[in-house]
């Protein structure tokens, strides 16, 4: 266990994976974290702008943390900018563990295809767990105000309820598309690098024509061709399994160039001389050997999912509204006024998008100091 010894002294890698379990925790049950359900709009409550919190009364006393009802305003003709209308007469104090609006936690249910063509696909949506009901929320108000820590959006819907819940489209499809590449990339550059000749020859041909074209306008083209009426989970699924396609290319042509070299070692020639056979020895002997670059690698590719999903989702082409996800969320970047008025709206999504990118490449760069049999420092950066 010493890469693990030396995995923990990593102080940055240690931060990335502390924040990675507590991003992935919150999305996890984000029917709990949210404070509100993110599709709900607020009466009067478009574009509102963080909820200020309080500690006094009007008249000066401490009477804890509290918020008041606040709707948006006219409009200052004078300056443009639109008042704030804040009832002093109803305090909501803060409070732990309220009760709201009602959920299903743990809820799953999955497009499975029945049918897969860009024309025409067809799904059927199988619910795998039914879910517990609840209306539990970590935090919230006692009283009619609401506590809007990022604001409202154009729909007067809490932005921080969406980010949590947008965060499983985004958090999540970066995992369930390394499940798919990453074997499938794995296989491919396994048996090419095995078997050699021909099998090399046309099996690398293609991957190198995948890596030729620029992933992010094969994206924006694959996705274009997808039909309107597709719902947000299935277009998840086709979402995935585009940016899958297009990502085990280089993997493959990396994991070749590995099994050249350990399928020349004694192990694999006495395993070959005992009779078994190239497939068994692929996948139990040879590609094993390769695990220290397989995991520092799927810490690295997690982000490039995500952005990908982001991307496209930005320009209105992945995850469509009323969902959230980050991508769509950070579209109102494309509104000037947006921009200016209520900033929150935009810098929310992209932060997160951010730190998530960063904590991958700060944890993989940790298990890349610690997994690599070369570096014999005891003290990791």
């Amino acid at each position: 266990m010493n890469w693990w010894n030396k995995l923990r002294k990593n102080t940055l890698a240690r931060f990335g994976a502390i924040l990675l379990l507590v991003l992935y925790l919150v999305v996890l049950g984000a029917e709990f974290f949210a404070p509100y359900d993110p599709y709900a709009s607020q009466p009067e409550g478009s574009l509102l702008p963080p909820t200020q919190v309080y500690w006094r009364n009007p008249q000066g006393q401490f009477t804890g943390p509290h918020v008041y009802p606040t709707l948006q305003g006219a409009v200052d003709l004078a300056t443009g900018d639109r008042t704030l209308q804040v009832d002093f007469a109803k305090p909501s104090p803060l409070r732990l563990f309220v009760s709201g609006s009602e959920y299903r936690f743990f809820r799953i249910q999955l497009p499975l295809p029945t049918r897969l063509s860009f024309s025409e696909p067809q799904f059927k949506d199988i619910q795998l767990l039914p879910g517990i009901k609840g209306n539990l929320h970590l935090f919230g108000t006692a009283g009619s105000g609401t506590l809007n820590l990022l604001g409202t959006d154009e729909q007067a819907r809490d932005q921080l309820s969406r980010l949590i819940h947008g965060g499983r489209i985004s958090l999540s499809i970066g995992l369930v598309g390394i499940l798919i590449a990453f074997p499938l990339g794995l296989l491919i550059g396994g048996i090419s690098g095995y078997f050699g000749g021909l099998a090399d020859t046309g099996l690398m041909r293609v991957a190198e024509v995948l890596m030729t074209i620029p992933s992010i306008y094969l994206l924006i083209t694959l996705a274009g061709v997808l039909p309107a009426g597709l719902t947000n989970s299935q277009r998840f699924l086709l979402i995935t399994l585009i940016t899958s396609f297009v990502s085990w290319a280089g993997l493959a042509r990396v994991i070749r160039g590995q099994v050249l070299s350990i399928k020349q070692r004694a192990f694999v020639q006495a395993a070959r001389a005992m009779g078994g056979r190239s497939l068994y020895i692929i996948t139990r002997h040879v590609l094993p050997q390769t695990a220290t670059y397989i995991i520092i690698s799927m810490t690295l590719a997690i982000p490039s999912f995500i952005l990908a999903e982001a991307v496209l989702s930005f320009i209105g082409l992945g995850i469509q509204q009323p969902d959230p996800s980050w991508g769509n969320m950070l579209s109102l970047a494309s509104n000037a006024s947006i921009l200016v008025l209520q900033p929150w709206l935009v810098w929310s999504p992209a932060v997160l998008i951010v730190l998530t990118g960063l904590a991958f490449n700060l944890l993989g760069d940790g298990l890349r100091d610690a997994l690599d049999p070369r570096n014999t420092k005891n003290d990791a950066s």
